[in-house]
């Protein structure tokens, strides 16, 4: 048995369009159904770096294409559920985008109840808690570029 934080990486996209950013409402994940999240956003796969992941899960969860030099790094966060659970021990990757190939759209219906832009001081509620952090943060101008949530 180790003390050590085991970590899940992920990446994270906010597709920006002047002052609105693109959510997705959850639904039939088993993980915040019925929150409102991030667009894209997913798990780094085995040997794929943060970039490429935030690449692949942006095409993947709404089928617009962008590259790597498309995203501008946001904010990194070392998040916990403080469970000592190793799924709940997270250092998520946050990325902007404000330009991408294609039209926004749910591609897997079964994980999502829709898409549908925000401005950025008019969120929805409820935002998945984590997320709606960094979207405060970009809101107000102030969102260091390493963060902590849970803790």
């Amino acid at each position: 048995m180790t003390n050590r934080f085991r970590v899940v990486p992920a990446a994270y996209v906010v597709l920006r369009r002047g002052n609105e950013v693109l959510l997705q409402l959850r639904q039939g994940t088993g993980y915040m159904d019925g929150h409102w999240a991030m667009a894209a956003a997913g798990h780094v796969e085995a040997d794929e770096s943060v970039f490429a992941a935030a690449v692949r899960e942006t095409r993947e969860e709404i089928g617009v294409e962008i590259t790597v030099e498309d995203l501008v790094p946001l904010c990194g966060m070392h998040r916990t559920h403080r469970n000592q659970l190793p799924i709940d021990e997270r250092a998520d990757f946050f990325f902007e985008c404000r330009r991408w190939r294609g039209e926004p759209a749910v591609l897997e219906s079964h994980r999502s109840a829709g898409l549908r832009w925000f401005p950025l001081d008019a969120l929805p509620d409820p935002v998945v808690a984590h997320e709606l952090f960094v979207l405060d943060g970009l809101r107000s101008g102030h969102l260091p570029a390493i963060v902590t949530f849970g803790f």
